[in-house]
């Protein structure tokens, strides 16, 4: 690695100024202090009465704790099936074969389908209305979802739990990517996506509580669990109907001069959002013949498919080691919670060196060594519990570094809004393939499971090298062109991150 150069603070500006982020081989690393006193263009001073620092505080109090809240409650609501299946709903159901894992499956099909379309709904109703819309409606059905009495009903709700909730992550990372420059964005997505690392602690420790209440009223533990959860998720949702913040654009929280500071460091970092621009559909064509998209897809879809494995299927594995239920759901949370933990610490890390790839391939290189212990191990339940640990910590901290990567490389609110719908949504198909990789006959060695999962988390490494070669290759063909190409500003906020000035973060 070349020797670190510590740039001064018109550089930096220079570097992330009028849209461009670092350009590769030009101190990627080094992490220098933002200076509103050397603005560049695009940018606005800082009002009088504030800094900074209090700006971004102010806006981190108002935007990571809705959006982390709204996503452990839709991660919690989607994953609890898998407590409930550790209480009986099985046997209570009639459930044989893979009819359970087909009840997981239908939960994508409308996921997948609709997280464009939930998008462009989001941009034209705001995220206030749009996602709060969404938590009610996914919180009542997972209360539903504790009434059913047979297989039908079951898929049905499963399916329209995938309807409401297919909005949430392509939603919140593009909202979290309207506020936030890329060199600080990363601590806030990891730490909206460990949320799903607090459900998967949170939902095994309320498991085995609620577990405890079979058969009161004459309803199943199992039962339980969907029907308090759903309960809470619908009241979250009607409070959020009124709170939930929206687009810098739409900010009341922030004074006139702050937002307008706001939005101008963004222009900086990011180039011009568009927000005022509609989405058309001609933008969906010209974002997906774009083969950048393509390749940031495949990087997510690698990864869903452990990441889905293991949230549905870590309680069966567990049990498989010969616990009781409320021991399996105990014994479910210590991983989530030090994957919380370590996604954190690489977040941090990682903003700080103002780099995305190698943190990407470290973290992946962990759950491949974990999923290999799986594998070979089968005699050794300490060893066994300890790989658990390390997918789980490999596979979420490397997951919000690719979105954040790729999302935050998208420029203006239109291929932001396109482009991170379709990674998630494309990336999800995974989630019907983890469905089906491990099944009962398979326990309780589950190999085959294994095995599935490090072939895709192979994909997402191959992937996620292509993707580094190719903005590294456009990096340096779009430092040897001309700077001026006599585009308009209009034609700049259509091309986006396909401005011709703008650079990738690698």
């Amino acid at each position: 690695m070349s020797e670190i150069k510590q740039p001064s603070d018109e550089e930096d500006g220079k570097r992330y100024g009028a849209g461009n982020g670092p350009v590769l081989g030009q101190d990627m690393m080094a992490s220098p202090p933002y200076d509103t006193a050397s603005l560049s263009s695009g940018e606005v001073a800082c009002p009088p009465h504030t800094t900074e620092r209090k700006i971004t505080t102010k806006i981190d109090l108002h935007i990571i704790p809705f959006v982390s809240i709204l996503y452990l409650m839709a991660f919690l609501d989607r994953v609890n099936i898998a407590n409930a299946r550790a209480f009986g709903l099985e046997k209570e159901l009639g459930l044989g074969g893979v009819e359970y894992n087909t009840a997981l499956t239908i939960f994508f099909v409308p996921y997948i389908i609709c997280e464009i379309p939930s998008n462009i709904l989001l941009k034209h109703f705001s995220p206030r209305v749009w996602l709060s819309v969404c938590c009610i409606g996914f919180g009542a059905v997972t209360v539903f979802q504790g009434l059913v009495q047979n297989y039908a009903g079951l898929l049905t709700t499963r399916f329209f739990l995938g309807l409401f909730e297919c909005g949430m992550f392509p939603g919140c990372f593009y909202l979290l990517g309207a506020w936030y420059r890329r060199h600080e964005a990363q601590k806030r997505f990891s730490l909206f996506f460990s949320s799903t690392s607090l459900a998967g602690a949170f939902g095994g420790l309320v498991a085995s509580g609620i577990g405890k209440m079979d058969y009161v009223q004459g309803y199943r533990g199992w039962r339980w669990i969907f029907i308090l959860e759903g309960c809470f998720t619908v009241l979250v949702g009607l409070i959020f109907l009124f709170t939930f913040p929206s687009f810098p654009e739409q900010a009341t929280w922030l004074r006139e001069d702050e937002r307008e500071f706001v939005k101008g460091r963004l222009r900086a970092s990011q180039g011009h959002s568009a927000a005022e621009r509609k989405i058309k559909l001609r933008d969906v064509k010209t974002v997906m013949s774009d083969y950048k998209i393509w390749l940031g897809g495949f990087m997510y879809f690698g990864l869903i498919v452990p990441a889905y494995s293991y949230a549905y299927f870590s309680p069966t594995i567990i049990q498989s080691y010969k616990y009781d239920a409320i021991t399996t759901q105990l014994r479910s949370v210590p991983p989530w919670a030090v994957s919380f933990g370590f996604s954190m610490i690489v977040a941090i890390l990682s903003d700080w060196m103002r780099h995305r790839f190698l943190f990407v391939i470290g973290a992946i290189c962990i759950s491949i060594a974990g999923f290999g212990i799986l594998i070979n191990v089968h005699d050794n339940l300490p060893v066994q519990y300890a790989a658990l640990f390390l997918t789980c910590m490999g596979t979420y901290s490397a997951m919000p570094i690719i979105v954040c990567w790729f999302n935050m490389n998208l420029g203006g609110h239109h291929r932001k809004a396109i482009g991170s719908a379709w990674q998630i949504g494309f990336g999800n198909i995974g989630g019907i393939i983890a469905t089906y990789s491990f099944i009962s006959s398979d326990a309780p060695f589950f190999t085959k499971g294994y095995a599935i999962c490090v072939s895709f988390i192979c994909l997402s490494v191959l992937s996620c090298v292509a993707y580094a070669v190719a903005i590294t290759w456009e990096n340096r063909k779009r430092a040897k062109q001309l700077h001026n190409l006599n585009l308009t500003e209009s034609e700049k906020i259509d091309l986006g991150d396909l401005n011709p000035e703008f650079r990738y973060m690698l």
